[in-house]
Formats: structure tokens, C-alpha cells, sequence
């Protein structure tokens, strides 16, 4: 059972909590039996799991892009080529070579998640960059890619018939960073489910749009 009490959401999301989300994520789906069919519908996504995890792979990745650079963007992405490989399916830069099959699928994800949790430790807490959803700093990459990590594992684990529940103080920290206006005093991964679009709240209609809000709280101006 989930616990409401929890490590106070004002503490910030650091690389070691991306870090801990990319390897329970692998850890799960790793579980998967040999005989999983990946081409099998992630969740509620029109995604395969295949696609889901090249997917989650490539945010991971471009997230880290974007801090790369001495000058990080401020206007727009860095220019990577994404393209879908199929009419309706994710528009990635990253692929995993099918031949490598899952195990080959899910050190992809593992290398992409290192990425970014390398230049979020690397880069300054005063380095901005771009992101469709507000200029963000290197914690709120960190926490962009939590949030991608726990819920696409959570489509994953739908998809693969496998269990998964993240830990409730980072769901807590996570939420407080990006999703500053959502509802307080509910559990808070059911929350994060909440806040994208997945899960029911009593008394809060799911949003049918969402998005976070990526800029550090200090600069958030409406």
C-alpha cells in the first residue's frame, strides 16, 4: 500500500532520482517473458511496446541533447532528424536494432537514461534550455524525464501484463516540480497518473489536454 506520508515535495528532482526511475523502470520490464509479444499495444497508447520504449528512449535522449551544447537552445530543439517508421507511430531520432531483440530494446533505454542523467549532472544549475513546455534548468530535465520514465513504464506494464508502482516520494517531487497545481493530499502516483491524462481522481475531472510546466519556479510568471 501506497503511503501518503512522504519526503517533503519542495526538495528538488536530481539526476540520482532519474537515475533510480530509469533502472526500476528496466528492472520491470525486464520481468517480461521471453515469449512477450512487443508489438502488442502499450496501455491506452496506439503505440507497440516496442515503440514505447524506442520512444521513451529517444525523450530520454533528446532531453540530454539539449543541455549538450556550450550554448544550450533557447528558441527551439537541437536538430536531430525525428521521423516516424510507420503513419501513427512515434517520430524518433533513436531506434533499436530489431535484430538485438528485448534485451537489445531495453539497453537502448538504459544508455539514453545514462545521457541525460550525465548532463544533468554535469550542467550548471543556472544553464536554461529549450523545451516546448517552458525553458527549462538542468532539475527540470531531470524531472521531464522522471515523468516520462514512470509513465510510459506504466503504459508498458499495461501493455506487458506486468505490475508496476513507483516509488511515492519521487511521484510527490516529480509532481511539485512540473504539475504545480495539482490537486494536493492524494496519493501521489495516482496523481502523476492523474496529471497525464491516465487515471480518475474523486472529485477532479481528468484533463483531456495536459502538460507541465517545465520552467523553475522562480521564473514562472503566469
Amino acid at each position: 500500500m501506497t503511503s501518503h506520508t512522504m519526503t517533503s515535495p519542495a526538495q528538488p528532482v536530481t539526476a540520482d532520482d532519474l537515475d533510480r526511475a530509469v533502472q526500476l523502470a528496466l528492472a520491470t520490464l525486464r520481468q517480461a517473458p521471453a515469449a512477450t509479444d512487443w508489438d502488442g499495444t502499450a496501455g491506452s497508447l496506439t503505440w507497440t511496446c516496442w515503440e514505447t520504449v524506442e520512444h521513451l528512449a529517444d525523450d530520454l535522449f533528446a532531453y540530454a541533447a539539449q543541455l549538450g551544447p556550450r550554448r544550450p537552445p533557447l528558441t527551439g530543439e537541437v536538430p536531430f532528424v525525428w521521423a516516424a517508421r510507420r503513419e501513427g507511430g512515434p517520430a524518433n531520432a533513436i531506434h533499436a536494432d530489431r535484430s538485438a531483440g528485448p534485451e537489445g530494446l531495453l539497453q537502448v533505454l538504459e544508455a539514453a537514461g545514462a545521457f541525460l542523467v550525465a548532463l544533468v549532472r554535469v550542467s550548471a544549475p543556472e544553464v536554461r534550455a529549450h523545451h516546448g513546455f517552458g525553458i527549462s534548468d538542468p532539475e527540470g530535465f531531470a524531472a521531464m524525464g522522471v515523468v516520462e520514465t514512470l509513465v510510459h513504464t506504466h503504459d508498458l506494464a499495461e501493455g506487458l501484463g506486468l505490475a508496476w508502482e513507483p516509488p511515492a516520494e519521487l511521484c510527490a517531487r516529480t509532481v511539485a516540480r512540473l504539475f504545480p497545481e495539482a490537486p494536493a493530499g492524494e496519493d501521489p502516483w495516482r496523481t502523476l497518473l492523474w496529471c497525464t491524462g491516465r487515471a480518475d481522481l474523486p472529485g477532479h475531472q481528468r484533463p483531456v489536454r495536459w502538460r507541465w510546466d517545465g520552467r523553475p519556479a522562480a521564473e514562472r510568471t503566469g
